[in-house]
């Protein structure tokens, strides 16, 4: 099973991706994690990623591309979950461009749909617990909610992230996100377009459920 996965900053990607790298046994490639294995590797393709990260640009596609689908190919035999890639429209072209010369089947698309502002708040309102940084709180969703500012699970201190609480930064990677002509959600819609023809399927989740009712949503569109 071959999965491509959308979804902004805060929207719970990470945690279901997670789930389902569990569940079905895929290798979560995430395109972050990709560079830094490259590059700590000293690889062709990871040295001349590094020139370009360590003046501060981009990567081109023509490496970064290549990169993910050695990725893909080594680690996702038995199945791959691909994460943060890809992140514009022009990525999404070339992904699949490179995907069908290389004959490798695309199974689903998941997009986790999530209003901007939801999204912003859910990042901010997360707390981290000191006694374990597992414990859901997150002063913005009920469910969650800490009790009286303590760690809802075992009451211990909270703490913020510094870049949870950076409103620009965040704003940034959703502007990125949310462009729906050229930016990350222009890449989901030319998948979903793609979809009835190209023999894949396209899943919608609602992102403002909770874990346990986006993972049952999912689970039951996957077969």
């Amino acid at each position: 099973m071959n999965i491509l996965i959308f979804g902004p900053n805060g929207s719970g990607k990470g945690t279901q991706g997670s789930l389902l790298k569990k569940k079905y046994n895929l290798a979560h490639i995430e395109s972050g994690a990709i560079f830094r294995e490259h590059i700590s590797q000293g690889t062709e393709l990871g040295k001349k990623a590094k020139e370009y990260i360590d003046k501060g640009e981009l990567v081109p596609d023509e490496i970064t591309i290549p990169m993910v689908l050695e990725t893909l190919k080594e680690k996702g035999k038995d199945g791959w979950l691909l994460d943060g890639f890809p992140r514009n429209i022009n990525q999404a072209k070339k992904l699949w461009e490179a995907l069908q010369e290389a004959g490798m089947k695309l199974d689903y698309v998941i997009e986790i749909l999530l209003p901007r502002e939801v999204a912003k708040n859910r990042i901010m309102g997360r707390r981290i617990c000191v006694n374990d940084p597992n414990h859901p709180n997150n002063i913005y969703i009920d469910a969650i909610k800490p009790i009286d500012g303590k760690c809802r699970v075992c009451g211990g201190e909270l703490k913020t992230r510094s870049d949870d609480q950076d409103e620009a930064a965040i704003n940034k990677r959703h502007d990125i996100y949310y462009d729906t002509k050229t930016g990350t959600l222009a890449a989901a819609y030319f998948f979903k377009e793609l979809a009835p023809k190209a023999g894949f399927k396209y899943i919608e989740l609602n992102g403002e459920g909770t874990i346990e009712e986006i993972k049952n949503t999912l689970l039951s569109q996957l077969s």
